[in-house]
């Protein structure tokens, strides 16, 4: 088949950009023709909240990367949908991640040749994590350019069904994100980040924001005795003086890694780590869950959206309530039960569920 996914892609960098190039690459290797249609403008320098939305990596081998979409110019979009259109695509598989996009992705699909073209939406999120005016408006008229939609959480493919007017919704889970490199023992892990060996390590991986539950691990922290370190890796996209009170208070207990964290060195912080730990407060499915996969490394995660889907209690870790309390009580029987090497086998065995080859297929069914 000739197939198109719009997406955000390299230089562009994250989660969206990784996983879907990583898809592209599982479609090729399939057989299948495709082309990237990525973004020239993701977002205006004023709503992105981060130091910068590229990558330093280099691109990835054999993509077709067309860097197109300006997501706040009309002209553009009209342009990259005739262009789109004269490609004669069999499948577009279109990200949704956030109702800002859907005026230039929604534009886009318009454009396209609907009796020729199946378009399905690869659906991250459909209700945001942080809600602005206008979401639910620009949402429906995404929907409205889709032929069918797959979810990658039960939470989210809920979401859809009852949005978008009896059209298909799949679901399958998150692929393993296994692009990032071999695992690396952790002694070796700990001297490269230059973290001392006889501490208990608890990894928080990600951007930071108020959802994601930074100040909840935090806060846990408090409560265990002082061997009970936390690693955090990733940038704030909140006010950083929001959590000064808990860092301040915790003092070398917490290792802070607050730049963007490049691909290559992303196996060295799952590596040092003895736990990840997912203290959301809202989720869906998480990337970061799967990175753990790759791995190797249980995690501990709260009872939200579809992480109790993707981490079953007591086998890849341990499923807990939002609370800082909970994350304490469960980081003491983590270490009683035996800490890493205790789950690693539980880890393994839930790994197989995750497969890329799963996922296009189910993109691609009907197409």
């Amino acid at each position: 088949m000739k197939i198109a996914i719009l997406s955000p892609a390299h230089p562009l960098r994250g989660g969206i950009a990784a996983s879907s190039e990583r898809l592209a690459t599982e479609l090729q290797a399939q057989g299948h023709e495709v082309v990237m249609w990525s973004f020239s403008v993701q977002y205006p320098s004023v709503l992105f909240p981060g130091k910068t939305q590229y990558t330093d990596s280099p691109p990835p081998a054999d993509l077709d990367i067309r860097t197109s979409v300006n997501s706040i110019n009309p002209l553009n979009w009209w342009r990259v949908g005739r262009q789109m259109r004269g490609e004669a695509y069999d499948a577009v598989i279109c990200r949704f991640w956030l109702p800002f996009m859907a005026m230039s992705t929604g534009s886009i699909l318009r454009q396209l040749d609907r009796k020729r073209t199946h378009i399905v939406a690869l659906v991250d999120n459909f209700i945001p994590h942080e809600k602005r005016p206008g979401d639910v408006q620009l949402s429906r008229y995404f929907v409205g350019a889709c032929d069918a939609f797959v979810a990658m959480s039960h939470a989210v493919a809920d979401d859809l069904r009852a949005a978008v007017g009896g059209k298909p919704v799949h679901f399958t889970p998150h692929p393993v994100y296994d692009i990032y490199g071999t695992p690396v023992a952790q002694p070796a892990a700990q001297a490269h980040l230059g973290l001392p060996s006889s501490k208990r390590y608890a990894l928080f991986f990600g951007f930071i924001r108020q959802y994601k539950g930074l100040d909840l691990l935090l806060e846990a922290l408090t409560h265990l005795p002082d061997d009970h370190h936390a690693i955090v890796a990733g940038e704030f996209y909140d006010k950083k003086e929001t959590y000064a009170p808990l860092l301040e208070q915790l003092g070398e207990r917490v290792h802070l890694y607050d730049d963007y964290i490049p691909d290559e060195d992303i196996r060295y912080y799952f590596g040092a780590a003895d736990v990840v730990v997912q203290p959301y407060r809202t989720a869906t499915q998480s990337g970061i869950s799967q990175v753990a996969y790759h791995f190797g490394t249980p995690m501990i995660v709260t009872r939200v959206g579809g992480l109790p889907e993707i981490v079953p209690d007591g086998e890849a870790g341990y499923v807990v309530d939002v609370d800082p309390r909970a994350i304490a009580d469960a980081l003491l029987r983590y270490y009683e039960r035996g800490g890493r090497m205790a789950f690693e086998a539980g880890v393994a065995a839930h790994r197989e569920r995750f497969s890329w080859g799963r996922l296009a297929e189910v993109l691609l069914e009907g197409a």
